[in-house]
């Protein structure tokens, strides 16, 4: 098994901004975690970030948001990536949707994705779908994921579990987890 660690969305907009997930700061040490782990065993970290023109049909949806060239669109600093990390900007819901990311997991031999991130009912829920139908084995971190609400969140987490056959795992099992690997 290789597993690579997908970062959705953290971006200024949805942690801070008007789109923000209630539970965005409480994510964001579990995900520095993570990433910190995923670093010491030389396993991929991919950021994937929503980078939207104004012509975006998503917009029609929310109304503008993580705008090209808009600060708001920027990954907040305490998750900024490192030298050996990949971002990718995506104008969809999902991370996989004409990002490379598929390309770019199969050249790494990646079998097995770990999606953290905003939100969990949508850009994570999208990702995880996409993941599913390109054949990969898919992690998602209950306590590093978050949503606009409690419902949504949970709604979210089952249908990844019981439709998409998702592994739900608590932060430190993936933690335990990729150590052994």
């Amino acid at each position: 098994m290789r597993p690579a660690l997908l970062v959705v969305d953290m971006l200024k907009e949805f942690v801070h901004g008007r789109l923000r997930s209630p539970d965005a700061l409480r994510i964001i040490p579990v995900i520095k975690d993570l990433t910190s782990t995923m670093h010491k065993r030389g396993f991929p970290v991919i950021y994937l970030a929503d980078h939207h023109y104004p012509f975006d049909h998503e917009l029609s949806i929310w109304g503008p948001h993580a705008m090209h060239n808009d600060p708001e669109s920027e990954i907040i600093e305490e998750l900024r990536p490192g030298p050996s990390d990949i971002v990718l900007y995506k104008r969809s819901y999902s991370g996989f949707r004409e990002t490379g990311l598929d390309y770019i997991l199969r050249d790494l031999g990646v079998d097995t994705v770990i999606i953290t991130g905003i939100h969990t009912h949508i850009c994570v829920l999208h990702t995880a779908m996409d993941a599913f139908y390109n054949r990969y084995q898919v992690i998602v971190v209950e306590d590093a994921v978050s949503a606009f609400s409690r419902s949504d969140h949970e709604w979210a987490l089952n249908y990844m579990k019981t439709i998409l056959g998702c592994r739900i795992m608590k932060s430190r099992e993936v933690i335990e987890f990729i150590s052994s690997k």
